[in-house]
């Protein structure tokens, strides 16, 4: 995944009041920290931080570059998000070196087809690994092609890119594979909730 340039400028305004009006001037609050250095308040460009997370994910390395002086390269550790208005209300922002190992949430993208008649259930969509944090992998593949009914598919049949390490519990059920039900038991149930539904409910005595 490659570094996103992005320009910041120091917050010196705090609370909720502060925070309303750096979104109102189109920029994120955030807060940069990490490695011992004390936290520093910024404001990054709305448009561009949105640009950079729609295309690199959640893990995506930013090159800070901050308003009279200095640079960092940060990922991001929490995001707040506004659902209703789709806007980004505040971000934690984790400085890294390059070279640092760092563990994150990587989605799991499933491959193929299971065996026909089957049902394909995802239990966990992403997977902890520990990574160069200017290395991180968008997401990382595994294939169920073929797979029969009762089979798993766990975190340690996951193959993760060279230099990734797997920080989850290789038991891990990522997904699982079950028998498709058929027209009839399907109809069965349809039938016996029809029923159900049809059945007046005993008076009060």
């Amino acid at each position: 995944m490659s570094e996103v340039k992005i320009s910041a400028e120091p917050r010196t305004e705090f609370g909720k009041g502060g925070a309303r009006r750096t979104r109102r001037a189109g920029k994120v609050p955030a807060v940069l920290y990490g490695h011992g250095e004390a936290p520093r308040h910024i404001a990054l460009p709305a448009r561009e931080f949105a640009a950079a997370i729609r295309h690199g994910g959640k893990n995506q390395i930013f090159n800070i570059e901050i308003t009279g002086g200095g640079t960092a390269l940060a990922l991001p550790k929490a995001i707040q998000r506004d659902p209703i208005k789709d806007t980004y209300e505040h971000v934690d922002l984790l400085v890294v070196r390059r070279g640092e190992k760092v563990t994150v949430e990587i989605p799991v993208h499933l491959t193929g087809e299971a065996a026909r008649d089957t049902l394909v259930m995802v239990e966990n969509t992403t997977l902890a690994i520990l990574a160069d944090a200017t290395k991180l992998p968008e997401f990382v593949e595994v294939s169920i092609a073929g797979l029969e009914a009762g089979s798993n598919v766990t975190a340690g049949d996951v193959q993760l890119p060279a230099g990734s390490e797997l920080a989850a519990d290789p038991g891990l059920v990522v997904a699982v594979v079950a028998g498709s039900p058929t027209a009839e038991a399907l109809e069965g149930e349809a039938g016996e909730a029809a029923e159900a539904e049809a059945t007046p409910e005993p008076a009060d005595a």
